[in-house]
């Protein structure tokens, strides 16, 4: 990994970095992040009877519409011509958990792991959105990226024995 911030000018501006000399390059990127629930809460996503409607079905939708507008919301990410994102859940109803993750892919000069991030993070909001109502203690917690792959860095896979 390179220790080099690339972010940066000679006089330590914030730049957005130039990739007009990268060869595009399929990536990809899957991040995922946790929602802790009350008992209520969850029941209502099994049961599908939350106030608001399909939470899962909803989330994964914004999450989707999240990845497309990074760079909206993250000043020095590139626009980028998506090609595929899919948001999915693990559901564990013991725990009272959702997980999200969120795969992003496109062929460019950039990766997309912003996007994954934003991805899953939109989609757990939007839980806590739909169920708020319900459970104004739900945390969420865990955001993270899981893996990377293509252009100048390569693979990227997260071993989770390395984090506390």
């Amino acid at each position: 990994m390179s220790e080099v911030l690339t972010h940066f000018d000679a006089a330590g501006n914030a730049v957005m970095v130039d990739v007009t000399a990268k060869a595009d390059t399929v990536r990809t990127a899957r991040a995922e992040g946790t929602i802790r629930l009350s008992p209520a809460a969850m029941q209502a996503v099994l049961e599908g009877s939350a106030e608001k409607g399909d939470v899962l079905g909803v989330a994964r939708v914004a999450g989707i519409l999240g990845v497309k507008q990074t760079p909206s919301l993250i000043p020095l990410c590139h626009p980028l011509n998506l090609g595929r994102v899919s948001v999915d859940f693990r559901v564990d109803e013991e725990a009272c958990e959702i997980t999200a993750v969120c795969t992003a892919k496109v062929v460019g000069k950039t990766g997309v792991e912003m996007e994954a991030l934003t991805g899953v993070s939109v989609a757990l909001l939007t839980v806590y959105d739909m169920l708020k109502a319900i459970d104004k203690d739900m945390e969420i917690s865990g955001i993270h990226l899981l893996e990377k792959d293509g252009g100048k860095s390569g693979r990227y896979l997260r071993n989770a024995g390395d984090r506390p």
